[in-house]
Formats: structure tokens, sequence, C-alpha cells
């Protein structure tokens, strides 16, 4: 039969893209397609060969199991090839069935004849890797390689502690032991976040971070990853007893030590493999690492030999897959979004793309750095990800599709004018801060909810019964748009709010009605600047006295605050700068929002205890804890959570722990809660 000339050249592009992308994954660690996006390319190249075999050749990607080994490495020649297993590309039910049918018809069985029992188990998103032990002592790890020769990466596998460097108990020749390094999502996460922080490359996925870590040539590097193993088969053995079933063989490693995933099962017939699909499908957002499908295994080892091979792939075994968590789209826009506390986020608005089980039209670009340094442009190809309950992300730029038409390199401020774009207000940006942030806080819609439940807290004006579902309500009617709102409110508004009884609308007007008699430094904490929290409030209510006095402080004033460095004096002039927020502030002092100025004279005898550090530990007579603190800062003392030598004195009540063994040792001052009480009178 003769080949369609149209069949040879997409033969050879399928060739060349699958053996460019090879390379991009396995040799660059910079993957350029998902997952599913290669795997749609080689099972067409794998089509073609099946229907056109004398088209087939010995160089063909489809001959290989993987990439070719790196020339940095020592390269290994694994004693027994390390081989895939078959893809069921069928994600429904149905692939468990077809793949029982094939078992079944191999084996020769009659539909009369009892149900396969198959020993089902995750299919881990990481790196395979073999594991060789000689009497117990690991002496090498190679990665999978092309299946025949692999790579030694004995050093950067030590580094793994899940990873036993000996097997207690077992001192047998030889025994390799197969499995897969991996990244867990938490581990991922935090590796990322602390690279965003620091303006550094990141991570594309947890597959990848694996496969690049494992390959990295500075195994100091490859410490710093955390990275995770499992076990799921054996290579070669010498003198070590091989149990009846898969089952088995995992069983004995778990004793050995050796990590062995616990989700798994051993389950009958073609139901039970459905069964344990969809239990995993349902549980897999939940677990604690990416997984992209389950795989199934006939059981006993010895149906296993019966069953053999086929084109390099075992007849018993097959992977049954998920939807893919990376698929490829385009950038249709970006928008800039406003976080509940005024954090600008760049968000991609996509052309709606399936992927992770959803439909996905959004996904974020985390900040204007890492939007910059993955260089993501309107009308950019991108890869998209999401994976568990991770909100989707732009992991890359398939750079090889852009075109021409592709819009500028992103600029946050520019392309908002130096705006908030839900209020008007500046946006800001603090040195050593990869997020801008706009300074509306008071004012922004966008920040609304989150500013008056900080507003109403204990400890800002304290207005009790003022909580998540009243203000969700307050805002969503629009009822409340600024703090100063919450005093304009009356019986018939709250009364004809949802499940508001008479009395509970009451006692919320008693509540807004007290808190307007407050202190300077309560209010101060309650406007919720950035970087300011309840002590520094009162530090700074101390040092001016006035909120005028506050208001009009330039940076070297603020500054001279005792513990107030050059980044709060900015987030503090950024503030009271924004128009909007001294329009709420005016509002609230209109409302009768008001406390008792502290005078020159006053703050003078008030600095008597001033610098002075107490730690309050055990249960005191009359006193709460909060009462003590309280009368302490009143007087200008303040009070840590922890003993150290710049203790001043530590007041000690009933039950008193290890913070009075501490002060003990350290020498520091002791005093009951009448001493406490002594100090405090001598000190007005």
């Amino acid at each position: 039969m003769s080949i369609p000339h149209h069949v040879v050249e997409r033969v050879s592009q399928l060739r060349e893209q699958i053996a460019y992308h090879n390379n991009c994954y396995y040799v660059l660690d910079a993957p350029e397609i998902p997952d599913a996006e290669y795997d749609r390319l080689f099972r067409e190249l794998q089509t073609l060969e099946t229907e056109y075999p004398q088209i087939a050749s010995a160089d063909s990607p489809t001959q290989r199991v993987g990439g070719q080994p790196l020339e940095q490495f020592e390269p290994v020649r694994h004693a027994m090839p390390m081989l895939s297993i078959r893809t069921e590309t069928d994600i429904s039910d149905a692939g468990a069935f077809a793949f029982d049918q094939r078992v079944r018809r191999e084996l020769g069985l009659t539909p009369e004849a009892p149900p396969i029992e198959y020993a089902c188990e995750l299919k881990f998103d990481g790196l395979a890797i073999n594991l060789r032990y000689e009497h117990g002592l690991l002496v090498q790890a190679a990665t999978r390689g092309d299946g025949e020769v692999g790579e030694d990466v004995t050093q950067n596998i030590r580094t793994i502690h899940q990873i036993p460097l000996r097997l207690e108990g077992c001192d047998c020749p030889v025994l390799e032991v197969r499995g897969e390094v991996y990244m867990r999502r938490r581990d991922f996460e935090r590796y990322n976040e602390k690279q965003r922080t620091q303006g550094l490359p990141t991570l594309v996925n947890p597959r990848n971070a694996a496969a690049g870590t494992i390959r990295q040539l500075d195994s100091a590097l490859a410490a710093r990853r955390k990275l995770s193993f499992f076990a799921y088969g054996l290579g070669e053995v010498r003198g070590w007893d091989i149990p009846a079933t898969h089952r088995g063989i995992l069983d004995r490693l778990a004793a050995l030590n050796m990590p062995v995933c616990d989700e798994r099962e051993v389950v009958q017939g073609a139901a039970g493999l459905v069964a344990f699909h969809q239990g995993v499908a349902a549980k897999r957002d939940a677990l604690p690492f990416d997984i992209d499908g389950v795989v199934y295994k006939v059981n006993s080892i010895a149906l296993q030999s019966e069953l053999g091979f086929v084109t390099r792939e075992p007849r018993w075994a097959v992977a049954h897959k998920f939807p893919a968590e990376e698929q490829i789209t385009t950038v249709r826009d970006i928008d800039i979004q406003v976080g509940r506390t005024g954090k600008l986020t760049p968000v991609a608005k996509l052309e709606p793309v399936f992927v992770g089980g959803t439909t996905v039209s959004n996904a974020t670009l985390h900040n204007e750095d890492e939007t910059r340094r993955k260089d993501v442009r309107i009308g950019d190809t991108v890869i998209v990800r999401r994976a568990g309950d991770v909100i989707p992300e732009v992991v890359g730029v398939v750079l090889s599709q852009r075109t021409s038409s592709v819009g500028e390199p992103f600029d946050l401020y520019r392309r908002l004018g130096g705006k908030c774009p839900e209020c008007g207000s500046s946006i800001v940006r603090e040195d050593g801060e990869a997020a801008w942030r706009c300074t509306g806080g008071l004012f922004c819609p966008a920040q609304r909810k989150q500013a008056l439940l900080h507003f109403a807290s204990r400890r800002a004006l304290d207005i009790e019964g003022l909580g998540d579902k009243l203000v969700e309500q307050l805002v969503d009617c629009k009822l409340v748009n600024t703090p100063a709102d919450i005093f304009h409110l009356t019986m018939s508004v709250l009364a004809n709010l949802e499940r508001m009884a008479e009395k509970s609308a009451s006692n919320i007007l008693s509540a807004i009605e007290h808190s307007k008699q407050t202190t300077l430094a309560r209010f101060i904490y309650a406007l919720g600047i950035r970087n300011v929290g309840e002590a520094t409030a009162k530090d700074l209510a101390r040092h001016f006295g006035t909120l005028e006095m506050l208001m009009h402080a330039d940076l070297e004033r603020l500054t001279a605050v005792p513990d107030v460095g050059p980044i709060v004096a900015q987030s503090i002039t950024e503030f009271f700068a924004e128009p909007h927020n001294r329009e709420v502030i005016s509002a609230l002092r209109a409302a009768g929002v008001s406390w008792p100025e502290t005078t020159v004279e006053q703050r003078a005898v008030q600095s008597a205890l001033s610098g002075k550090t107490f730690v309050l530990t055990g249960t005191l007579p009359q006193m709460t804890r909060d009462e003590a603190k309280a009368q302490i800062e009143a007087l200008g003392g303040k009070v840590a959570g922890s003993v150290s030598k710049k203790t001043d004195y530590v007041v000690a009540g009933a039950e008193a722990g290890s913070k009075l063994t501490k002060a003990q040792e350290l020498g520091v001052a002791i005093l009951d809660e009448d001493g406490l009480l002594s100090l405090l009178e001598h000190a007005k």
C-alpha cells in the first residue's frame, strides 16, 4: 500500500515537533507546551504509524520511552529496561472496561469466568527514578532516560530525606526499587512565593520542578527544593523473594521503610476499577500532590508474566487519566483586580479553555514583576494551569507561536494611569514589595467589606454585632459605602434586613452609639493604615496627641516615633495624602466619633513608663490580661509576648509557666498584681 504524500509530510512534521519538545522538557527543563498537547501530538503520530506500518522507523519518538540523557551526567544502562505503560485516552468509565476486556481477551477468559483481581494506585506527576540497593545500601539512582540508558543522579536523590540510604533488614545482593520523585503542592507554592518576593524565576509546575531539580548539577540547589518520593515497583532483583502479587511487593517495600502511597486498593473486575477511578477523582483536589490519573495493574505476578509485553508496553497495566491540568489558550486582555486589602493583581482574560475539570476564562498573573518576567502580552498563546483548589494561573508563554500583532510589554502603572481602577485613588508600591496597592482604604469599593470589618473589630471601635454577615448585607444592599455611613443607620433600615429581629437591630444601634466615644489610638488603628498595627497606633497617639498633628506629620517627624521606620512612615503619609481618606475621616468626626484630646503636659506625665517593657504570664487575681495591658500602655509602657534581656518587668499570676522561669534565669524584675498596681500608681 502506497503512502499518501500528505501523510509522509505530517509524520515528518510530528517527529520534528515531538523531538523539539522532548529537548525543551528533558534537556532544557523549559517546556513550551502542556502535557495534554504533547500527548495529542504523540497519539497522532502513533495512529499514523499504526495505519502505515511501513513508515515506522527506529529513530521515531514512538520507539523511545523518553529523551536522551544529558551529557553532563554519567550514563547508566539499566539492568532491566524502564518501560512506560500504555495510556487509556478515554477518561470516562469506558476506559476501565476497555482495559479489563483486553486483559480477559489476552488470557482467553470466557464471560462466565471470575473477575480479574487488579491492584489500583495513583499516577504521580513527577520523574521516574530507579534506586539500586546492593546489600541494603543505596549505591546508585538513575533517571528513566530512553528506557535503556538513563542518567546517574545519585547525589541529588540523596537530598530527598524520604529515600532511605540503607534498607534495614535487607542484605540481598541487589534490589532495585522504582518509583516517582515529585514535589508536594505546598512545597511548590511556598518555593514559588519565596521566589516571587525576591524577584527570582518561579517553577512552572510541580512535575517540571521535580524533573528540573533532580537533573541539576548542583546538589545544593536540589536540597533547597523539597522533593518527595513514592515507590511503585521493582527493577533488577537478586536474592530477594518476590511476593506473588503486586500488592505484596508494595507491602514488603513499605516494611523496609520505603515510602509507598496509601492511596491504593486491590479490586475485582472492571466495576472495581471504575469505583477506584471515580473515588480518586472525587478527592483529587484534596490530595497534597498532583496526579494526572490512576494506574491499573493485574495483581498476580504470574498473570503479569503470562500477559507479557507489546511494543515496549506491558499488557497487564494501563494509566487511566483525568482531565488535563494544563492547556494552551490565548490571552484576550489583561485586567487589574483590586483585592480586599488593596493589592492590585493583573489577571489574564483568556479564550475559554477546559482545564482541570472546568472551563477557565481568567487566570492570575500574580503581580507586575511576574508578568514582565514571563513577558505575557495581550494576544499571546499561553499555558494555563489549574490544579487542585489553586487559582488558575498563566505559567508561561509559547514564544514559538507569538505573532507580530501582540501587545506591548505589560506596565501596570501606565495601564492604570497611576490610579486605582475601582476608586481612582493613587496607587503605590513600597520598596522591596512586588505588588502595587490602592491607597484609598476607607473609600475603595473593592476594600469596602474588609475596611468595615476592621473598623468595627474589637480592638478598633468595637461595634458588637457588626460581623461578616451583616457587613456583607449592608454593602451588597448599598446601605454602607464607608465607615462613616455606619453612624447613619436607622432602626427601619436594619429591621428590613434579612433575618434581622427588632431587638438585634436595637442592640446594634446601641453598640454603634457607644462606639462613638473611643480613644485616639483605637481610632488610628481602626483606619486600617497599611503596616500600622495596634501597638504602632498607640505609639502614634502617645507621640502626637491629636489626629491633626498626625495627619500633618512628615516623614522625618513620623520616623522620630519609637518603632516607626521608613516603610511605616511612608504608609502613613500615603494614606493621609489621599483626599478620599481625608473625606471619610471628616465624615466620621461629623457623625460624632470623638476621643479625649491629650495635652503636651499629659503626655509628659505619661512618659514615666515610656520605653519600659512588660511581659504578662499566668492568671492575675483581679485584672484580666487585657486590662493590665491597657493600664501599662496608657502610661507609656509596652507589653511583649516573650521574655528577653530587654524585658524590664515580668508580671506573674497563678500558674505562671516557662516565662517566669526564664525571667528568674535572666534576673528580670518580677511583680505580682499588687506590685504592678503600685508601680502604675507611682508612674502617674
